[in-house]
C-alpha cells in the first residue's frame, strides 16, 4: 500500500505541476515548502517573487506552494530530481540524505553562534557547499536562518542529557539527528512535520526538539510544557532549484534569479529574529516553562559524533576549519 500511495502522490503532484505550466515568454518558477504562510520563510519567498518579477521586467516569476501541498521536504527534493518541481526550500537535516557532503552542517555544537554560522555559510566553505548538491540535480541557491533547535517535551523538564534517557524524541529524517539524540540517552523517532502534532498528542514520543519560532507556530507549546534552551544544532534552511532548469536560463536570467535569492536571504533574516524574540515571550505567556541548562553537559555527550568523520580526512579537515580557523 505504501508503494501505490507513492505512486499516486507523484502522479498528482506531477498532474497538478504540468497543468499549470506556461508556454508564453514569462518564464514561471514552481515554489514548494512546507511552511505556513506566515512563516518568514514563505514570506521572504514572496519577496524573492516580488524582486525577480520587478528586476526581470515581468519576464521571470515564481509561484508558491506551500504547506507541504506537494509533499514532505523529501518528496519535494524528489520531485525536483525529476524535473517536476522547479524550486524548493528544505532543512540542510533532510538535504544531507540527498547531498552526503552537507550533513557536516547538522553536526550539534558545530557553530559558536548566530554570527559565527552566517560567517561560515556566506563564505567559501558555505558556497562550497551549496556547489556540492548539483552532482544530485540540485543546485543551492543560499541559506535561510532556521536558527537553534532545542528539545521540548510534554511531561518533564530537560535540565541534563541525563533526564533524556528512555524518552521517545521526535527528529527530522537524519542521520546526524537520530545519532545525536541516541548519544543523549533518548530514542529517536523519525516523523514528517505534519504529524509531529498528533504523535505528541497521542503518546507516540515524549518530545521533539526545533527553533522556538517553529515549536510556537506549529502550536506544539499546547502539548509540550517544558522548553529547553540548550540550542544543540543550528541547522540552517537552503533553498534549492532543478539544475536542468538552472541551465535552460540564460546568463541575464541567472543573474536575476540569484540577485533575487540573495534578496530574500537577507529579508527572511531580519524577519526571522524578530519571528524567535516573538516566539519566546509567546510561549512563556502561555505557560510553557522555559528552561537555559548547562550547555557543555549536553556538548560533552556528543564528540564521539566528530571523531566518526575522522575515516573521512576531507570531511574532517572541514569540520576542523569550520570550528578553528572561524
Amino acid at each position: 500500500m505504501a508503494i501505490k500511495h507513492n505512486i499516486l502522490f507523484f502522479l498528482g503532484a506531477l498532474l497538478l505541476l504540468t497543468s499549470c505550466t506556461t508556454y508564453n515568454k514569462v518564464k514561471k518558477l514552481k515554489v514548494a515548502h512546507g511552511l505556513d504562510t506566515n512563516h518568514s520563510v514563505h514570506l521572504a519567498i514572496e519577496e524573492m517573487g516580488k524582486k525577480l518579477e520587478s528586476i526581470s521586467n515581468g519576464k521571470m516569476s515564481i509561484e508558491i506552494y506551500p504547506n507541504q501541498q506537494l509533499g514532505s521536504e523529501r518528496q519535494c527534493l524528489e520531485l525536483l530530481q525529476l524535473d517536476a518541481l522547479d524550486m524548493t526550500k528544505v532543512s540542510v537535516g533532510v538535504l544531507e540524505n540527498f547531498a552526503p557532503k552537507t550533513k557536516i552542517l547538522s553536526l550539534p555544537f558545530m557553530f559558536r553562534n548566530r554570527e559565527h554560522a552566517f560567517k561560515v555559510l556566506d563564505g567559501d566553505i558555505g558556497k562550497d557547499l551549496l556547489k556540492s548538491t548539483e552532482q544530485y540535480w540540485l543546485k543551492g541557491l543560499g541559506f535561510y536562518d532556521a536558527g537553534s533547535r532545542s528539545f521540548y517535551t510534554k511531561t518533564k523538564e530537560i535540565n541534563n542529557p541525563e533526564d533524556l534517557n528512555g524518552m521517545k524524541i521526535r527528529v527530522m529524517e537524519s542521520v546526524t539527528a537520530m545519532n545525536m539524540v541516541r548519544n543523549l540517552g533518548g530514542s529517536p523517532t523519525p516523523i514528517s512535520s505534519g504529524e509531529i502534532y498528533t504523535a505528541l498528542q497521542q503518546g507516540v514520543v515524549d518530545g521533539a526538539e526545533n527553533n522556538p519560532p517553529t515549536f510556537y507556530a506549529s502550536r506544539h507549546y499546547e502539548i509540550c510544557k517544558f522548553y529547553t534552551l540548550d540550542e544543540h544544532t543550528v541547522i540552517p534552511d537552503v533553498l534549492l532549484i532543478n539544475t536542468y532548469r538552472w541551465n535552460t536560463f540564460s546568463k541575464q536570467e541567472k543573474e536575476w534569479l540569484k540577485e533575487a535569492v540573495d534578496h530574500s536571504v537577507n529579508y527572511q533574516r531580519i524577519l526571522w529574529q524578530k519571528a524567535e524574540q516573538e516566539a519566546i515571550a509567546a510561549i512563556k505567556e502561555s505557560g510553557v516553562k522555559v528552561i537555559t541548562p548547562d550547555r557543555s553537559l549536553f556538548s560533552e555527550k556528543l564528540t564521539s559524533l566528530y571523531d566518526a568523520y575522522k575515516e573521512d580526512q576531507q570531511a574532517f579537515d572541514l569540520i576542523e576549519k569550520i570550528k578553528n580557523d572561524y
